[in-house]
């Protein structure tokens, strides 16, 4: 599996437009497009990570589960395709939550794709994000990630 954004360049500085409105963003969610799965791919989870949060264990920014397995992209700022599911970011909100980090060095931001071989997870609509990615881990059968960086504007 690969996986590319025409939003944001593997290794480059993420686009403000892409960051919270807190260091004068939009909260845009980015494009992502992944090639499709191995055999047994019955749908995707979309993840952003930021590990270098101050949290003592960084910061989930998006969750998408239970893309069906015919798409291979998520469109910049579009809805979720029917079916998929988002859960709460570390914000507290569902959706993308774009980069906020406290000033200082750029963070970096680890976005990855996961093929799964169920077609929805087993997990309530009213559960965390922990618990819809440890469920995830279970049947996870590929990934694929890149990593961009973004610091606050106040560094």
């Amino acid at each position: 599996m690969e996986l590319s954004s025409s939003s944001i360049a593997p290794d480059s500085f993420i686009d403000p437009a892409y960051a919270e409105p807190g260091v004068g963003g939009q909260n845009t969610s980015p494009e992502l497009t992944w090639t499709a799965g191995p055999d047994g791919t019955a749908s995707y989870l979309v993840t952003c990570f930021d590990p270098d949060a101050p949290t003592g264990s960084g910061w989930w920014h998006w969750v998408v589960s239970d893309i069906p397995a015919d798409v291979t992209s998520l469109a910049e700022g579009a809805p979720l395709p029917p079916g998929a599911r988002t859960w709460p970011n570390d914000y507290g909100y569902p959706g993308w939550g774009g980069p906020w980090p406290p000033p200082g060095p750029a963070h970096h931001y680890r976005f990855t794709v996961h093929a799964i071989s169920v077609p929805r997870l087993d997990v309530p609509d009213e559960a965390s994000s922990a618990v819809a990615r440890l469920t995830a881990s279970f049947s996870t059968l590929a990934s694929a990630s890149f990593v961009a960086l973004f610091a606050n504007p106040a560094s």
